[in-house]
C-alpha cells in the first residue's frame, strides 16, 4: 500500500488530545478522506454531514478560480488509526503524517469533520496545485468524530449587517452573493456617514446602533432601484456597479424632499412613524423609481431635483398616513396606520397602493 507522509506539526491540546497541522494539494484530499453522510440505518443514525449544497460549492469554485484566492481556514478531518505520526524533532513537535492511500472501495482513513463544501469546491475546480490547511485527529470513535463537528457547527455566525458593513472597505473578489452586496453597501456608507445626506447617521449599522433605519431595508431599496429603477440608468452592466456620484445625488434628491414633505414623519422611531419603517421605506423607494421614469426621457437624461421631487410628494402626501390615521386601500380595506408590518404582502399592499395614487392623481 502506498504511503503518503505529509510534513506536520503536533499540538497538544488536552491530555489526551492531540491535533496535526498540515497542508496539501486540494484536489487530493479527496484521497484521503470521505464524507459521512448523516442518515438512518433502520433505526440508528449513521453519519453526520447534511447534503452538499451546490450553489454554495459553484460559488466557493469560482473564487477559487479567481487571480488570487485564499482560504485561510482550515479543513477538519478525522483519521482513523491507520495514520500515525513520526517525530523528526527532539520535542517531538515536527515530523511527518503517515496516511495510507486505499484503492477501489476500500474505506479511506480519513472523515470530512468540517468543510465538506470547501473540500467539494477543490475538487471540481480548476485551481491547479492550491495548497489547503488542513487540522486532523486521530480517533476510531464516530462519537468523538460527531461531537466534533457539532462544536464546529454551533458558533453563531457573524450577524449580516456587520458584513455588509464591513463590505465596501474589501477589495478582493467574494463570492458572487458578497460581490453583489458591496456596491450597494458602498452606497449605504456614503448616506450614512456623509455629512451632506439626508439620512446623515440615520441606518442603524453595527457602527450605528441607535440609527433609525434598518440597514437591510435601505440595502433593499437600493437593490431594487440598481436592477430595475432610477439608479439603474447609472449602472455598468459589466461590473454591476456605476456612477457612485449621480447615484448619491439622486438619493439625497429624493430622501431630502421626503425629509421636507413629511417632517413629523421624519428622523423618529420606526413605532411613531411607518415612514422609517421596513414597509415606508421599500415602498418609497418604487415611488423614487416611478418620479424618475416622469422626469426622465432620452431627450431630459439630467438628475431629478430635489424640488421636482418635492413638487411630486406634496400632491401624494393627502394618501399618506405615517403617523396617525388610516390606509384607504379600497372598498372594506382600510388598515391603521401603525398595523401595516415588514412582511411581503403588506409591502406589496402599501406599494401598490402608493404607486396607483402617485399615478392616477399626480401623473396624470
Amino acid at each position: 500500500m502506498t504511503m503518503l507522509k505529509i510534513p506536520a506539526l503536533k499540538i497538544k491540546q488536552g491530555p489526551k488530545r492531540e491535533l496535526y497541522s498540515f497542508a496539501i494539494k486540494g484536489k487530493a484530499i479527496q484521497d484521503i478522506a470521505a464524507i459521512s453522510r448523516v442518515k438512518r440505518e433502520q433505526n440508528n443514525l449513521a453519519g453526520y454531514q447534511r447534503p452538499e449544497v451546490s450553489s454554495h460549492i459553484n460559488e466557493i469554485a469560482r473564487y477559487l478560480e479567481s487571480d488570487n484566492p485564499m482560504i485561510p481556514n482550515a479543513i477538519v478531518i478525522a483519521f482513523d488509526d491507520r495514520v500515525s505520526f513520526t517525530a523528526l524533532t527532539e520535542d517531538g513537535t515536527f515530523g511527518e503524517l503517515n496516511i495510507p492511500l486505499v484503492e477501489g472501495d476500500n474505506p479511506k482513513p480519513g472523515w470530512v469533520v468540517d468543510g465538506q463544501q470547501r473540500s467539494a469546491a477543490l475538487r471540481e475546480a480548476d485551481c491547479g496545485e492550491f495548497q489547503m490547511p488542513v487540522s486532523a485527529f486521530i480517533t476510531n470513535d464516530s462519537q468523538e468524530q460527531r461531537e466534533q463537528f457539532i462544536l464546529v457547527n454551533s458558533t453563531k455566525p457573524l450577524p449580516k449587517g456587520l458584513i455588509y458593513e464591513l463590505l465596501p472597505f474589501t477589495d478582493t473578489k467574494l463570492a458572487r452573493p458578497l460581490q453583489k452586496k458591496r456596491f450597494p453597501a458602498k452606497l449605504l456608507d456614503e448616506l450614512n456617514y456623509q455629512p451632506s445626506s439626508p439620512m446623515y447617521q440615520m441606518i442603524k449599522t453595527a457602527t450605528n446602533p441607535d440609527g433609525k433605519i434598518k440597514d437591510n431595508s435601505i440595502l433593499k431599496l437600493i437593490e431594487s432601484s440598481l436592477s430595475e429603477g432610477a439608479l439603474y440608468r447609472f449602472r455598468d452592466p459589466e461590473t454591476g456597479e456605476g456612477d457612485i456620484e449621480s447615484m448619491f445625488t439622486l438619493l439625497c434628491n429624493y430622501w431630502g424632499a421626503i425629509s421636507e414633505v413629511f417632517p413629523d414623519a421624519w428622523n423618529v422611531n420606526p413605532k411613531d412613524s411607518r415612514l422609517m419603517h421596513g414597509a415606508g421605506i421599500s415602498a418609497m423607494g418604487h415611488v423614487m423609481d416611478a418620479i424618475y421614469d416622469r422626469y426622465h426621457s432620452e431627450t431630459h437624461d439630467e438628475l431629478v431635483s430635489k424640488e421636482q421631487f418635492k413638487q411630486d410628494l406634496e400632491l401624494l402626501r393627502p394618501y399618506c398616513k405615517w403617523t396617525n390615521g388610516y390606509w384607504d386601500f379600497g372598498v372594506d380595506h382600510k388598515v391603521k396606520w401603525n398595523e401595516l408590518q415588514n412582511i411581503s404582502k403588506d409591502l406589496q399592499t402599501l406599494t401598490n397602493h402608493l404607486l396607483r395614487k402617485y399615478r392616477n392623481e399626480v401623473w396624470r
